[in-house]
């Protein structure tokens, strides 16, 4: 799961940065508007966190153009404008959610969780494909109940590919889910995490379609 966070606050945009990576998150951070667009075109994320106050431009602008051109990410609106017509702009702009400031950084985790089930078509915090369960409220992989000892990044793998049974996906798309935009990243990273994985999980869990991608079967 990519997140894109566009806030010109420094100092509150480490503190979420930090949370969301603890929180098993990829997540990359612009302070303005423009390159925020310029990204946006280039790599659609699965969720945008939105400052509305940006130094260049009006964050209602920038979710308007996300809206526009169709791309495929839910919008979480940060903002300190609390007052109900400022809520309701944001809304009837596209916005899918949005959380005032100041706000504890739980609630943001919870509200992430919710969109990051409605772009996975979940509608609990609990996936469960065939012997394998994943609580994603608190990161936990179970297989036959017995929790699985998985690194942060086997973790974020598996839960994107659980999260789309039976739908292929590709190297590049999930190594937008693992990484944020920056991190150096190995050309075999996505074949060796899927190694680790299968190692771990029964026969046949992960199927490989050559030269196109991965995917869970529908068990």
């Amino acid at each position: 799961m990519h997140i894109l966070l566009v806030e010109d606050d420094s100092l509150l945009a480490d503190g979420i940065v930090g949370a969301l990576k603890r929180a098993g998150f990829a997540v990359s951070w612009l302070d303005n508007g423009k390159a925020a667009s310029t990204f946006l075109a280039a790599e659609p994320p699965d969720i945008l966190l939105l400052d509305l106050g940006l130094p260049d431009m009006d964050g209602l602008d920038l979710l308007r153009l996300v809206r526009q051109k169709k791309y495929p990410t839910q919008v979480l609106i940060l903002t300190a404008r609390d007052s109900t017509n400022a809520k309701v702009s944001g809304l009837d702009a596209g916005a899918d959610d949005y959380l005032t400031k100041p706000f504890e950084l739980d609630e943001l985790l919870a509200r992430l969780r919710v969109l990051e089930r409605r772009l996975g078509n979940a509608s609990t915090a609990m996936i469960q494909v065939g012997p394998l369960k994943l609580d994603t409220t608190h990161h936990l992989a179970l297989l036959n109940d017995e929790p699985m000892n998985l690194s942060r990044r086997e973790y974020m793998l598996l839960k994107a590919l659980v999260e789309h049974v039976g739908i292929i996906q590709t190297k590049e798309g999930l190594e937008g889910k693992l990484y944020s935009w920056g991190d150096e990243v190995a050309s075999n990273a996505i074949e060796v995490h899927i190694h680790n994985l299968r190692k771990k999980l029964p026969a046949d869990f992960i199927k490989t379609l050559r030269g196109i991608g991965y995917m869970v079967p529908r068990q």
